[in-house]
């Protein structure tokens, strides 16, 4: 990849924090889609590729019925098409390998390894997209994955095999973050929006299709149903997220994804959350609160002239 035409969205600190408001509200609508699967997976004995094919199909459904008459206009017409293929089997990589951990794994065990995601874009980012963050950013990023380890406070004799399961499904995240990225200076919102799904429907219909289960009652085919609606949205976020930030600016939030699915974990399975939880959870979110004001401090000095250079750290 080349990154010659990735808009340097970093110059308006305005523009960043909307990025910001858009990546947490991407971040909820994610943690609805691993709870609704996993609760379908484990409650409601459904197929891992069923619900993961139904996931993807239901993007589709959402992309052409809730965006198409505002935002959103099917095409496939992308200037890097080979590139959005690539970005749409990872989508496929990730989703497939962390339904399966989650049919083994806490939903806590699970986005604690994704929370590696930051570091790993934080790395890639620079000699792939030429985004290199400066020191602040990077401390606050490891500031928020040492609270990451506090939750899982991992042992030699505690590691699941699924955890590598989790761990593909992290790297092929990060990847498809940067792909979101580098595709924004290329290709408008609803190129992307229609990519996003098609790798997802096209190679997972035989898997889903052997080993299908009709859906037994209304809650069923409503929780599958609502599958496609909260992955849909949340990529549309993402999407437009990445269009007004680099990726890594918008990648330690996805930490806030801690919350939401410890409370999910709480109200849903009945995981409450420990002490190491509740520490490693306030050490993220001192980490998220110190990258906001960061943001704050870039758009004060935007307002008084060029000579600061915050906005670049």
């Amino acid at each position: 990849m080349t990154a010659r035409r990735v808009p340097r969205a970093d110059v308006d600190p305005r523009q960043r924090l909307k990025a910001i408001g858009l990546m947490a509200l991407a971040t909820l609508c994610f943690a609805a889609l691993d709870s609704t699967g996993k609760y379908l997976i484990i409650k409601e004995a459904i197929p891992v590729a069923q619900v993961t094919w139904l996931r993807f199909v239901g993007h589709v459904v959402f992309s052409a019925v809730a965006l198409w008459p505002f935002a959103f206009k099917p095409s496939l017409r992308s200037a890097k098409p080979v590139i959005q293929i690539l970005r749409s089997a990872l989508m496929v990589v990730t989703t497939g390998f962390n339904f399966i951990a989650l049919r083994y794994l806490q939903l806590d065990q699970t986005v604690t390894i994704f929370f590696l995601t930051p570091l790993l874009v934080a790395a890639l980012a620079g000699p792939l997209l030429d985004e290199w963050v400066g020191w602040h950013r990077v401390l606050a990023i490891v500031a928020g994955f040492i609270g990451v380890l506090l939750v899982f406070h991992p042992g030699i004799g505690t590691v699941h095999w699924a955890m590598l399961l989790a761990l593909v499904a992290t790297f092929g995240y990060a990847l498809y973050n940067l792909a979101t990225r580098y595709l924004a200076a290329f290709d408008p919102p609803e190129v992307t929006q229609t990519y996003t799904p098609l790798g997802g429907v096209l190679i997972l219909a035989p898997l889903a299709l052997a080993v299908w289960h009709w859906p037994e009652n209304a809650t069923q085919w409503g929780l599958l149903a609502s599958l496609g609606f909260w992955g849909g949205l949340g990529h549309w976020l993402l999407i437009l997220a990445h269009r007004s930030a680099p990726a890594p600016v918008l990648a330690p939030f996805i930490y806030l994804g801690l919350i939401w699915m410890s409370f999910a974990g709480y109200l849903i399975f009945d995981n409450v959350p420990t002490l190491w939880t509740l520490s490693g959870a306030a050490i993220v979110i001192v980490a998220g609160l110190y990258l906001l004001a960061r943001e704050r401090m870039a758009m004060g000095a935007a307002k008084a002239g060029p000579a600061s250079d915050i906005a670049t750290q």
